[in-house]
């Protein structure tokens, strides 16, 4: 298999997914690394599918809303990707063939998916083919859930986030932005 580690096939490592071509940490990337660390760095919400949620998600956590259009990191937009999606059959599929794309390194150059957020679609328990889909994109990046918010639904943003996000705010470290904007795709 091309691209593979001498002595053994391709293996998927859970944490953020890059591409492994990327060279040894820069002064640009080391600087970014510490601005990261000082929790100063912005990270873009990209929906997987449409109706994930990224608006409301950037709305009431902060961070920028991308829409179904990845960020352009050359331009001055995040280079970490928080890929957002529905709890749904179709929003898993979604997420798989996201992760796909970085799996194979076509992701946009200097693109970091730093984790899954997965919206609920439903109150509710998910069924357990759903369960299991959620425990495998578990294992290649950090996912967090989302739980269904009737508040969020009537478009009530001003609540409180349910306390099972706390690790998902702690990765946005700007304050939520007041014009949150879709940006149509390119």
């Amino acid at each position: 298999m091309q691209g593979s580690p001498p002595g053994g096939p391709e293996i998927w490592i859970r944490g953020p997914v890059v591409t492994p071509e990327q060279p040894a940490q820069s002064a640009q990337t080391a600087g970014a690394a510490s601005e990261m660390a000082a929790g100063h760095r912005k990270l873009a919400w990209v929906a997987a599918h449409g109706g994930a949620g990224t608006s409301t998600l950037a709305a009431v956590f902060g961070g920028v809303d991308a829409g179904r259009s990845w960020p352009r990191s050359d331009q001055g937009e995040p280079d970490g990707v928080l890929l957002v999606a529905r709890t749904h059959a179709a929003g898993l599929q979604a997420v798989s063939h996201t992760l796909d794309l970085f799996r194979r390194g076509e992701q946009p150059p200097g693109l970091e998916l730093v984790a899954v957020a997965l919206v609920a679609d439903a109150p509710g328990r998910l069924p357990r083919p759903l369960q299991q889909r959620i425990k495998v994109i578990g294992s290649v990046v950090k996912v967090h859930r989302v739980p269904w918010m009737p508040a969020w639904r009537t478009g009530d943003l001003t609540a409180p986030p349910p306390r099972e996000t706390s690790e998902l705010a702690a990765l946005i470290a700007a304050p939520p932005a007041r014009d949150t904007h879709m940006r149509s795709n390119r």
